[in-house]
């Protein structure tokens, strides 16, 4: 009877194993298409998990997993700081924007499967590919504009501000299988070598500026993996390709050339602070206001529209108030001070120190460029409390950062 009952057992993990990976592979590819689609992947992947018991195993699991510990603690800061806020409806907003750090990431952490990664990246890339294809598509006229995509700024399904960056990272992982890779065949590596083409091209005739300056950092830190010990010629590669790229995209793309001289212009001209770029130094300048105040727990988790809207009646009156500063950075720091801060550096810490001692030169390359991106995104935005770029880093993160032998 016991005998049985575990080969019972052992089927059921085995067909809720099946169900997981399948969900997870359609996970991937939803990922950059719709918001919806992935809410509801996540939250059947969620329900399953809850549902399908073997809790101690799964507990352990979490427990024993350094980045599952840092993002439970990275939230539970957010959490805390509901005890020092006033405006609590706002609080809770944030809490639950966070809550990915909470739910998914750890739990996706107890189900992805190294054999699988393949196919998690390929689906991903995929519907990048798809994107690609139908933003070239009403570039060239071919198609009529939709959604959030426009002859001039071709960016469908998300705005640019999303679409670029993650552009600049399945970059990244198309480029470092064609450098890397050595068992590819040559189809394989013309195939993927046109496709970084076409999407280092695209890049630049879509609109945004966070993501061109990922895509920068991203090839920068590629060249210096590609020769690895020889940092010298690491450096002077980078000061000649990415001048070469940047002078390059510069001459051939208006939207890139507008977007240039506007942000050059606006930083300059300060005095224009309803311009794009002078409204953030503005948002940065006046949450330091609000930062010095408050530097070591912030004002709270739910207190920053407040908070700037104080101070943006006595410093800037006649400009607009924002819930947003545009810069994790800043956001983190007014909320929760160097509480919080500390805790964001710690998620990105312990990332980094899981990928340096993966032994997979792919998982240990890609683990790294990972946090070192979104440490150079978020001056521009909040990126860990938008959608997409929310679920890319939890998605990449259950499995660059998993102990595959110990799970």
């Amino acid at each position: 009877m016991q005998e049985n009952a575990l080969k019972v057992n052992i089927l059921y993990d085995s067909n809720i194993d099946k169900i997981y990976q399948y969900l997870l592979i359609l996970l991937a590819f939803i990922l950059p298409l719709t918001v919806a689609g992935g809410n509801i992947l996540m939250g059947l992947i969620v329900v399953i998990w809850l549902l399908s018991g073997n809790y101690s195993r799964k507990f352990n699991q979490i427990k024993g997993n350094k980045l599952a510990v840092a993002s439970l603690v990275f939230f539970a800061v957010h959490v805390l700081g509901l005890l020092w806020t006033s405006d609590m409806t706002w609080g809770l907003h944030i809490v639950r924007k966070m809550q990915d750090f909470f739910i998914f990431l750890p739990i996706l952490l107890t189900i992805t499967k190294k054999e699988n990664i393949k196919y998690y990246i390929s689906a991903f890339l995929l519907a990048i590919t798809i994107t690609e294809v139908l933003s070239y598509l009403v570039w060239f006229e071919v198609v009529p504009a939709f959604k959030s995509a426009t002859v001039i700024n071709p960016t469908p399904f998300m705005s640019h501000i999303s679409y670029n960056p993650i552009l600049a990272f399945s970059i990244y992982l198309v480029s470092h299988e064609v450098i890397f890779n050595k068992a590819l065949s040559k189809v394989k590596t013309y195939t993927y070598g046109f496709f970084v083409i076409t999407m280092t091209f695209n890049m630049f005739i879509t609109g945004g500026r966070a993501g061109q300056v990922m895509y920068f950092a991203m090839l920068s830190i590629l060249i210096f993996q590609y020769f690895d010990a020889q940092k010298k010629k690491a450096l002077v590669a980078v000061l000649i390709l990415i001048p070469g790229i940047f002078f390059s995209a510069y001459q051939m793309s208006n939207i890139f050339h507008e977007r240039v001289d506007l942000a050059i212009k606006n930083i300059v001209n300060y005095s224009d602070k309803e311009s794009s770029s002078g409204l953030r130094i503005t948002f940065a300048l006046n949450s330091w206001e609000v930062i010095k105040e408050n530097p070591i727990i912030g004002v709270g988790t739910g207190d920053f529209p407040d908070e700037y809207r104080k101070i943006n009646m006595s410093k800037t009156p006649k400009l607009p108030n924002t819930n947003n500063p545009h810069n994790m950075y800043t956001l983190i720091l007014v909320q929760l001070g160097l509480l919080g801060l500390v805790s964001m550096f710690y998620l990105f810490y312990t990332q980094i120190r899981l990928a340096l001692s993966n032994k997979s030169k792919f998982l240990r390359d890609v683990g790294l460029v990972l946090p070192m991106l979104f440490l150079v995104i978020m001056w521009s935005d909040s990126y860990l409390l938008g959608h997409y770029m929310t679920f890319l880093f939890v998605f990449f993160s259950s499995f660059l950062y998993k102990d595959f032998e110990k799970s």
